[in-house]
């Protein structure tokens, strides 16, 4: 019977391993290797293993990520630590700008060193860790309470449900939900096939993906990825600057912004 388990157990672990490879494939990637019939039966093994044996089904199984939506409205999700929106610079002028006030309030007239990051247009949200595995996920909103939108945001690959490595008992990550170029076309070419008006933009298209009550398109969901960039509360106390701080995010199982430098 042990030995009938253990089985079951490393089957259900691999189904979810080849299920999150080929999700990632097929939404961030475009580059399906199965089919849709051959991917329904690898899902369906998992969900019929898991529910023989509830009590060996993961938390971070890909059968979780298919959430409940809430049944009237969003409920407010309060912060200790403000989400402030990010200011930016056009032109050389304003990057000067910023460098002289960086150094006045250090009081420092030698240079200083800066990590500069594409800026993502997206919608920014929160997400929430405890123990190491997703809890809440949020709107900025207006900085100090968002939207609980947890259960949209389960549906995005690129948001780890459980955390890699050894992360603190509790940690908010903020980021960027964005959806690819290639995402965009590839959704409005379906709507256009189904005579259905296109989405304007992807800045458009990732916010109300994230807003969605009812009739959940979860395609588009699967379709978005998200991109951290800070961590709200829960930083190691040896990581001192930007570049540290990605690096702990990327070893807890983030993306992060690509290109910076």
């Amino acid at each position: 019977m042990a030995a009938r388990k253990g089985s079951e157990r490393a089957r259900m672990r691999e189904l979810a391993r080849e299920i999150d490879r080929h999700n990632r494939l097929y939404y961030l990637e475009d580059a399906p290797e199965l089919s849709d019939a051959a991917f329904d039966r690898l899902f369906r093994e998992l969900q019929e293993l898991e529910a023989a044996h509830p009590e060996l089904r993961a938390e971070d199984s890909p059968t979780q990520r298919v959430g409940v939506p809430p049944a009237e409205g969003f409920a407010s999700v309060r912060r200790d630590v403000p989400m402030l929106s990010l200011d930016n610079a056009k032109d050389v002028e304003e990057i000067e700008a910023f460098d002289a006030r960086v150094r006045r309030l250090l009081d420092r007239e030698e240079p200083v060193a800066y990590l500069a990051e594409p800026k993502l247009d997206g919608a920014g949200v929160e997400l929430v860790y405890e123990n190491g595995v997703f809890a809440v996920g949020s709107t900025r909103g207006d900085g100090r309470t968002g939207e609980d939108v947890t259960a949209n945001l389960r549906h995005l690959f690129s948001i780890p449900l459980r955390l890699a490595g050894a992360p603190p008992d509790r940690l908010s990550v903020r980021g960027e939900v964005v959806l690819p170029l290639r995402a965009f076309a590839r959704l409005n070419a379906a709507r256009f096939a189904r005579d259905e008006e296109p989405f304007v933009n992807p800045r458009n298209a990732a916010a109300g993906a994230l807003r969605q009550l009812h009739d959940i398109d979860r395609d588009r969901l699967r379709s978005l990825s998200f991109f951290a960039y800070a961590v709200g509360v829960g930083l190691p106390d040896d990581v001192n600057d930007q570049r540290g701080t990605l690096a702990a995010l990327a070893a807890w199982g983030f993306e992060t912004s690509p290109g910076a430098a």
